[in-house]
């Protein structure tokens, strides 16, 4: 069977229409990395990016099963001095994003399990004030070692 341009016009428009009736895309994190501490006993870190949804969220917390203790961080710069600070919720605006970077906002890992090592993978799940749960798996890097592209 063939069909026209004609014939397949209308089937285009219907296909269009239904794309641009999408829902907005769910929350999501990416970029994720977990960097071990050089000394033992010391936190380890993770960094990640979020990024919203059809409507603004509250982060409330970030864990991992291979974890005792996670705090959600800040480090801010005033004058020459440097310090950081636990923060108890981090907003994610609709639609937009926030950066979990080296010098800015971070989790703070205490306790990882010794089993983890450089070139795993550590499960972070993100826990938002709605009780919606996102999980992503995060390379885990040696301190020191570059963060890793993309």
């Amino acid at each position: 069977m063939r069909y026209s341009s004609v014939t397949l016009l209308p089937i285009a428009a219907i296909a269009l229409t239904l794309a641009s009736c999408q829902q907005p895309r769910e929350i999501y994190a990416d970029k994720g990395w977990v960097r071990l501490s050089a000394v033992k006993d010391h936190p380890a870190v993770a960094y990640f990016t979020l990024h919203g949804g059809p409507a603004d969220a509250t982060l409330v917390s970030v864990t991992s099963p291979a974890v005792i203790k996670t705090e959600l961080h800040e480090s801010m710069t005033s004058g020459s001095t440097a310090s950081m600070a636990p923060v108890r919720t981090v907003t994610l605006p609709a639609g937009g994003k926030v950066d979990f970077a080296p010098g800015g906002k971070h989790v703070m890992l205490y306790d990882v399990n010794p089993s983890i090592k450089v070139g795993d993978t550590l499960p972070l799940v993100f826990t938002f004030s709605d009780n919606l749960r996102i999980q992503i798996d995060a390379p885990v890097i040696a301190a020191g070692a570059p963060a890793p592209k993309g």
